[in-house]
């Protein structure tokens, strides 16, 4: 839809239906929660709130590749899901043509696994320990510890450590009291709840200390990437950058 006030005649005969399909199909989106308001005048109509819309996106067919290349050494993380999604949204932005070129350059790119690669956890561990962290809710889980006993816990989600295929959630323990790191592959089964944990103080140098220097991921401001968006960009301006903590 276009950002300009569109009438659901305009609409209707845009996409070959009548102006009562219009009118439905747009209230069934707003009862969803997507931010359509209509502008009433004569030049009224239909509109998406500006800030839930998007500039025109050219992505060429490297950029595509590069994309799932870079998408591929999440396999085995918490955000596989999110990255085969935005492979998916990019996919859908590009013409035909330049998806067609795309594909056929992947199928001439082979990665292979390293050596020695560790299986990493169940991809629903993976999957519900990402909600977790992002919406902070209390996490229900039934681990079993490098001793193999097994035991059931409530845990405050505070963050995820990736260290190659294994992955921690740090958090707070309630059976134990204490802060805790527990591997996912070690995970057997993983619900979130409706209780939304609360801020702690926990000191990441606590769980820090235990692994290699870690990376933490930062965004540039908006200005930042509206301006190096279609350009090349050096290390020090993409869109996510690593810093390495001391």
């Amino acid at each position: 839809m276009s950002p300009r006030p569109r009438s659901a005649h305009w609409l209707a005969a845009r996409f070959e239906v009548d102006a009562r399909t219009i009118r439905r199909d747009i209230a069934a989106l707003q009862q969803a929660g997507v931010p359509i308001y209509a502008e009433p005048g004569r030049l009224g109509g239909y509109v998406v709130d500006k800030q839930h819309t998007l500039p025109p996106v050219n992505i060429t067919p490297r950029e595509a590749v590069a994309t799932a290349i870079a998408l591929q050494a999440l396999e085995g993380t918490p955000f596989v899901d999110a990255a085969r999604s935005v492979l998916h949204k990019l996919l859908a932005a590009m013409a035909g043509r330049d998806v067609e070129t795309a594909r056929e350059v992947a199928e001439r790119i082979h990665l292979a696994a390293p050596p020695g690669a560790e299986p990493g956890a169940p991809r629903h561990v993976l999957r519900v320990a990402e909600d977790a962290v992002v919406s902070r809710s209390v996490l229900s889980i039934e681990y079993v510890d490098k001793h193999g006993t097994p035991s059931r816990r409530l845990v405050e989600p505070v963050a995820l450590l990736g260290e190659g295929k294994l992955w921690y959630l740090v958090g707070w323990c309630r059976l134990r009291g204490d802060e805790r790191e527990f591997r996912l592959d070690r995970v057997r089964r993983a619900a979130t709840t409706p209780e939304i944990a609360p801020s702690r103080p926990i000191d990441p140098g606590r769980w820090q200390a235990a692994h290699p220097p870690a990376i933490r991921l930062g965004f540039p401001s908006r200005a930042g990437f509206q301006r190096n968006a279609d350009r090349t960009v050096s290390a020090a301006t993409t869109t996510i950058r690593g810093v390495r903590d001391t």
